[in-house]
């Protein structure tokens, strides 16, 4: 029945995958820095089950199980999550050192940016911006991101909108 369950919630295990010693202990300090992380911020939620067995895309995994359903997130929820989600590039910076970090944070990276964006532009939870809503114009939108242009806003908003998201992933 575990099985199943982890397959489901986790994805299927990549038994194909052959890791390096190395990479196995790499990866099991990065879901420790996410495990640690999540329980030290507040709001968090608990851990459920951490597992450097590769599944999917990951070469690990750490899962929270929240203790009740959540219909809305507070900032200080949110915070705690942007902090969970780069618990694991810290760990292994910590561990190896700045110039050893991996791509193996690269998934966590795009879903920090994921909620940061959303905290400025869709939920008010910018200090500097309030609870105003910035749509994107995606005509302005080009390949590779970048700049969070937005409809018939200025260039000092967009910066501020920018700025603001860089605030969140890097607290």
């Amino acid at each position: 029945f575990d099985a199943a369950k982890d397959k489901i919630m986790m994805g299927a295990e990549r038994k194909s995958m052959v890791m390096s010693e190395h990479e196995k202990e790499m990866t099991a300090y990065h879901e420790a820095g996410h495990a640690i992380v999540g329980r030290l911020v507040p709001e968090h939620d608990p851990v459920y089950k951490v597992s450097i067995i590769p599944r999917g895309r990951a070469l690990g995994v750490t899962m929270y199980l929240p203790e009740q359903d959540r219909v809305s997130h507070s900032k200080e929820h949110l915070e705690s999550m942007l902090s969970s989600l780069y618990g694991g590039r810290i760990a292994e910076a910590l561990i190896y050192g700045d110039d050893k970090v991996t791509t193996g944070a690269s998934n966590d990276i795009e879903r920090a940016t994921d909620i940061a964006k959303k905290m400025v532009t869709q939920w008010g939870l910018s200090n500097k911006l309030g609870p105003q809503m910035y749509m994107e114009d995606q005509n302005e939108m080009y390949m590779g991101g970048g700049s969070q242009r937005m409809s018939g806003m200025s260039d000092e908003t967009a910066k501020l909108i920018d700025s603001e998201i860089k605030g969140f992933v890097t607290r």
